[in-house]
């Protein structure tokens, strides 16, 4: 899910990808007037064959997070629209600002993290338009001048069932402890991104009062970091992740929940803690310069109805941001949703406002941190 940042992993698969994006038009002129019809915005609706003939491109995190979006609401909006769309990604913030930069946008519509996209609002992001875009079903306050949520999700604690079962872990506090915890245990390390998780977790683990975590102590937290880097396997995206669970490669985890309940359901004994889980939730934005942004706009407005949210959930398990989506669900499935009562309740609080302005600088010690 989550989500998210810089891929470096797949910087040749993205380049491939943007030249087959060139060669199929990806980004291309739009026609001289787009027709969405008359009357107030509608999430979830787009004119029939009001985009016919052009050419877009999606960009995400790829495997089951990008599917699901792909057969929730990117398949089904080419079909209504006419549009043709590209996959593309993973997700590339040098990228962006690479195209950007050089005024030739070829990414029509993006999914990144929301920490980064709200430090980038007017610079590499472009404000939406809400007079195509309908936000009234989205949660009060999550929609943002150039952002709106793609899905909610967490940062979860993951535990081998088959382990640890009899005494599970609790919280961050027994993520560190190898002693009564023994065993591998996987966590972020792209050296080219730094989000709340790691720092938050180990501050926990160090003692350090919930409400009292920002602004973030970088030194003691990485000192607690290293007390445990023996023990540690990086991942760089959420199916690194995914597949270090079932694989069996580690015993505890701190994974996108999406990709832990993904896991789950392919099989992997693993069990979630909820307990200090800490939320997370990708944005859809569109690229500064952007060669078609009345399709863009279309697009998110489209991806933000209560029936493609309802299906984005039950093929990821994130959590809706429409309030009327009602997702069908199993057990497993209900269980892993952020939104149910009694789990939102058990999360910690990100300052969120804080991260936008001090990533920069976060992922230059988080780098520092992963390299030494």
């Amino acid at each position: 899910m989550p989500k998210h940042s810089v891929r470096p992993a797949g910087t040749a698969a993205v380049a491939a990808s943007l030249l087959l994006a060139t060669a199929c038009g990806a980004g291309s002129t739009a026609p001289a007037s787009i027709d969405l019809g008359s009357g107030p915005a509608a999430a979830g609706t787009v004119k029939k064959d009001a985009l016919s003939g052009l050419n877009m491109s999606f960009v995400s995190y790829g495997g089951v997070y990008q599917e699901g979006q792909q057969k929730a609401a990117i398949d089904p909006f080419a079909q209504e629209s006419g549009a043709k769309i590209l996959q593309d990604g993973p997700t590339d913030y040098a990228k962006i600002k690479a195209q950007v930069d050089s005024s030739n946008v070829t990414w029509d519509v993006i999914d990144t993290d929301s920490i980064w996209a709200d430090a980038q609002c007017g610079k590499l992001l472009q404000p939406l338009d809400y007079k195509i875009i309908d936000k009234s079903k989205i949660p009060e306050g999550l929609a943002g001048e150039c952002t709106v949520p793609a899905m909610q999700y967490g940062m979860v604690l993951a535990y081998n069932k088959n382990k640890f079962g009899a005494n599970p872990p609790k919280g961050w506090k027994d993520f560190y402890d190898t002693t009564k915890f023994p065993g591998k245990r996987a966590i972020s390390g792209n050296p080219g991104d730094s989000a709340p998780g790691p720092f938050e977790s180990a501050l926990i683990a160090d003692g350090v009062a919930p409400d009292q975590l920002y602004p973030l102590d970088v030194d003691r937290a990485t000192k607690k970091l290293q007390s445990v880097r023996p023990n540690l396997v990086f991942w760089k995206t959420g199916a690194e992740a995914q597949q270090l669970l079932e694989s069996g490669e580690v015993d505890l985890a701190m994974i996108w929940s999406g990709r832990a309940y993904a896991a789950v359901k392919n099989g992997a004994p693993f069990q979630v803690t909820f307990d200090q889980w800490m939320p997370v939730m990708d944005s859809l934005t569109v690229p500064k310069n952007a060669k078609n942004p009345k399709a863009s706009m279309a697009l998110i407005n489209y991806y933000l109805g209560a029936q493609q949210q309802a299906k984005l959930t039950e093929l990821t398990s994130y959590s809706p941001i429409n309030t009327d989506a009602k997702p069908n669900l199993d057990e497993l499935g209900k269980s892993f949703l952020t939104t149910s009562p009694g789990t939102a309740e058990k999360a910690l609080k990100i300052d969120s406002k804080w991260w936008a302005q001090h990533q920069p600088e976060m992922i230059e010690k988080w780098s520092a941190w992963l390299g030494g």
